[in-house]
């Protein structure tokens, strides 16, 4: 069995909403060629892949059996509904989470989902996220690695934290177009999928980590795409400035670790396969994170399932690695 754990989707509310929203995130058509899809005044992505996002039977399930994927594990497509205005993406939310569980509900067998939530209500999000676990049967929250003007890991955000701690799931962290402004200044060629996506996302997990969340929330997973987003070659090197003492905690900045950094990207972090076929990257990951930490995702449709899955097949692991990664183990077992 095959399970993808990064495959999105997106619905007709979410894009007319985007479509009717003043600020940003927004979607813009063009009389002369593809909408864009503005997360910024200065940062926009050509929005290509609609009817494909809409598609959650036919070009979709083609695709899944083409590659072999038994299952897929659907999420709203970035930028999700982080970063509107907190009542509308509370709202867009709830109902994007209904859409996804009729979607569920009709193919059980072929897929899942991850929940939407607008954080920046997070007493709101926490328990949208508990019926979506309890009620609709989601595996966990798939949020951004910015919320338009705020990460992740700021406290006002540790409530939604608590909740999946509380119910077990892991929160899937993928990645959007950085908020840094230094990252925007060439555009897409270093803001998007080619390296900014990833490098913002990779700080968001060091974040988390030096921010002390995992001393808080021991049992939190998170789970980051594209083999981790490079974090599985810094396993060393973000250890090596504790170790030789370089590091002095301020604790009105950051409280001391309990642990080397290290230590929860090996505890706290799931690796999946999306959208990076280089061998070199994919021996790093498995070896440095174990087969255990790592589970199957294609990022359909802005990358190929079959891609993905023909490249794994081809590399040179143990059929027992094999298959821990393919059936999802460390996500769909629980707390590792």
């Amino acid at each position: 069995m095959k399970i993808d754990f990064e495959n999105h989707f997106a619905t007709e509310e979410w894009i007319a909403a985007l479509q009717a929203n003043a600020k940003y995130p927004k979607i813009v058509e063009q009389p002369d060629g593809p909408a864009r899809l503005y997360f910024a005044a200065d940062a926009f992505l050509p929005f290509r892949v609609k009817d494909t996002l809409l598609d959650v039977r036919d070009l979709r399930m083609q695709a899944m059996d083409a590659a072999g994927v038994s299952r897929a594990v659907l999420s709203l497509t970035a930028p999700g509904v982080e970063s509107l205005e907190p009542s509308l993406g509370t709202r867009l939310a709830r109902k994007c989470n209904d859409e996804l569980a009729d979607i569920v509900s009709e193919q059980p067998d072929r897929f899942m989902g991850w929940a939407a939530l607008a954080p920046k209500d997070p007493d709101s999000a926490a328990r949208e996220l508990e019926r979506c676990v309890r009620d609709l049967g989601f595996i966990g929250w798939n949020t951004h690695c910015n919320f338009g003007d705020s990460y992740l890991d700021e406290k006002t955000y540790w409530p939604v934290l608590a909740k999946a701690e509380e119910l077990d799931v892991p929160i899937y962290l993928h990645p959007t177009v950085p908020i840094i402004p230094q990252f925007r200044t060439y555009g897409q060629g270093l803001a998007g999928a080619s390296f900014g996506f990833g490098a913002e996302t990779a700080m968001v997990m060091m974040r988390l980590i030096i921010g002390g969340t995992f001393d808080v929330f021991p049992k939190l997973r998170i789970v980051l795409g594209h083999f981790a987003e490079g974090l599985p070659f810094m396993l060393n090197r973000v250890d090596r400035p504790y170790l030789g003492g370089h590091v002095e905690t301020d604790p009105a900045i950051a409280p001391e670790l309990k642990e080397m950094p290290s230590v929860y990207l090996r505890r706290n972090m799931i690796a999946t396969t999306s959208g990076n076929y280089h061998t070199e990257a994919f021996q790093c990951t498995v070896r440095g994170l174990g087969p255990g930490n790592v589970v199957l995702g294609t990022d359909y449709p802005f990358e190929s399932m079959k891609a993905c899955v023909d490249f794994l097949d081809a590399q040179d692991w143990s059929d027992e690695g094999k298959e821990e990664t393919f059936s999802g183990k460390a996500i769909l077992s629980g707390s590792h």
